[in-house]
């Protein structure tokens, strides 16, 4: 999760604009290439950027985080989305393989261990990552926790952030028969790879908006399609993997596996009226978690480009960079 932030009112919490100094294309297998980019202090504090969506692709924006005299700032695009190839391309495509990609550009850079900083998706990445790879991680941060349970998928596609948006919900859904609406992930996975353009672009743009128009706290309710290619792209996307459970071995895998990552310094930062990712799941995650220290941003709510979660995000690389 995490689409189109308006990034316009946090521009006074980041650093300036910094251009790469390294942007280039890995053959990870499968069929697949993925960009990545290097930005900032080459030999600086190494830092890996896990984007949102799935689908949703890094963008410049997302260097900002860092002083970039002090942090060497690693951004790819993950399988399937922006500059990678096979664009929109879901074969080979699950988080076991995004894992391997991560460990392959660690791999490539000779980085012995790294920062895993993430949101929304790139949270739940983040910790899968770590997770696995426990000895490559000395520090995690994340923003809009999103642990990949049935629950928080219920709660994003079942109806219950639909009660606080009721309208809106009423536009996402209508596009589905009354009978199919039981299951809506599986309802929009008919049509999103029905095969015909046409019919992915209008239920990508569908899909894009409802998610779009909760990001932000200071959202007026406008349900703004992007662009029909990216809105498909970005839906199939995030659609496949959510359809497979984010390929997990089992419902509530990230929480019940924390204690891999105990050892490891952790920052959660998650806005208190956050209607994508609820702060419960941030919440359980912080108590699992003995070293993580949860930073709830008050008048805040999903999007990274909150100016209270911009603000926090900032605060806490300056801090563990200075240590």
């Amino acid at each position: 999760m995490d689409k189109f932030p308006d990034q316009k009112r946090a521009v006074q919490y980041l650093y300036p604009p910094v251009d790469p100094f390294d942007q280039r294309m890995l053959d990870v297998g499968d069929g697949h290439s993925v960009y990545f980019e290097q930005c900032g202090n080459p030999r600086g504090i190494p830092v890996v950027v896990l984007h949102g969506g799935p689908g949703g692709g890094c963008s410049p924006s997302m260097r900002r985080y860092f002083d970039p005299k002090k942090y060497h700032i690693i951004l790819f695009d993950q399988r399937g989305c922006g500059r990678s190839r096979p664009f929109a391309s879901v074969t080979n495509n699950t988080t076991w393989d995004l894992v391997s990609d991560i460990e392959r550009i660690r791999s490539a850079l000779g980085i012995e261990k790294w920062i895993a900083f993430g949101g929304s998706w790139g949270a739940t990445l983040a910790l899968i990552y770590a997770q696995a790879h426990p000895d490559r991680v000395r520090n995690i941060v994340l923003r809009g926790v999103f642990m990949m349970t049935q629950t928080e998928l219920d709660w994003f596609y079942g109806g219950g952030a639909g009660k606080f948006w009721p309208d809106l919900w009423a536009r996402f859904v209508k596009l589905i028969p009354i009978d199919e609406r039981d299951d809506l992930i599986a309802a929009y996975h008919r049509r999103l790879f029905c095969g015909d353009m046409q019919t992915e672009i209008k239920y990508g743009k569908a899909w894009a908006a409802w998610e779009n128009a909760l990001a932000s706290i200071h959202s007026s309710g406008g349900m703004h399609e992007g662009p029909g290619e990216y809105s498909r792209t970005f839906s199939r996307l995030e659609n496949h993997y959510f359809t497979n459970a984010g390929f997990l071995e089992f419902d509530g895998q990230i929480l019940a596996h924390v204690p891999r990552i105990a050892h490891i310094p952790g920052v959660i930062v998650q806005g208190r009226y956050d209607m994508i990712c609820p702060p419960t799941s941030a919440y359980h995650l912080a108590q699992a978690w003995p070293n993580a220290e949860l930073k709830m941003v008050r008048d805040a709510g999903h999007a990274l480009s909150e100016p209270g979660i911009s603000a926090e995000l900032v605060r806490t690389m300056d801090r563990i960079a200075a240590q």
